[in-house]
């Protein structure tokens, strides 16, 4: 029985598998991201809060996606660049990812499950779903695409 996040693993941008048990201790917000999407300049807020925060414990790890409106088109490294050059991203990328559907990842059935959308759907509606993690490893809240990485943050400095 699955019962934190840190029974899941996923291969990070380099194609390395990760176990998310190497975040135990750690506020972490997980969020599924898309380099062509209007919700792309929060990668600038979400690095901005990992430099805020890792110190204190936050830990940000983004998920790139190509399910919606297939504004992910280009490979690892591309996506690697893409965040790199344009928002100076220092946060953990992974590979990419399915969110929906029949191959979605394990962790995001479970963070679907564990913390639900609007009128209890488990279904992502679309890129920069956001999840916060508290320091045991639990989903403690699901934010939507249109909620600003900032306006998270009272919510992280609880869990901090």
């Amino acid at each position: 029985m699955t019962t934190s996040i840190y029974d899941f693993s996923a291969n990070n941008i380099q194609g390395k598998q990760v176990s998310l048990a190497d975040y135990k201790d750690k506020v972490v917000l997980i969020v599924n991201t898309a380099s062509e999407c209007g919700f792309t300049p929060q990668y600038k807020d979400l690095e901005a809060l990992n430099q805020k925060y890792q110190a204190q414990g936050l830990v940000i790890l983004g998920f790139p996606c190509n399910q919606f409106g297939a504004q992910e088109k280009g490979d690892s490294q591309a996506i690697s660049q893409f965040c790199e050059l344009n928002f100076g991203v220092t946060f953990p990328l992974f590979e990419k990812i399915d969110v929906n559907g029949s191959n979605t990842l394990p962790l995001y059935a479970y963070l679907k499950h564990s913390a639900k959308g609007l009128l209890g759907s488990e279904k992502i509606k679309w890129n920069f779903t956001k999840f916060l993690v508290d320091r045991q490893g639990n989903p403690v809240k699901r934010y939507a695409p249109t909620t600003k990485p900032m306006a998270l943050e009272q919510d992280i400095l609880k869990l901090l």
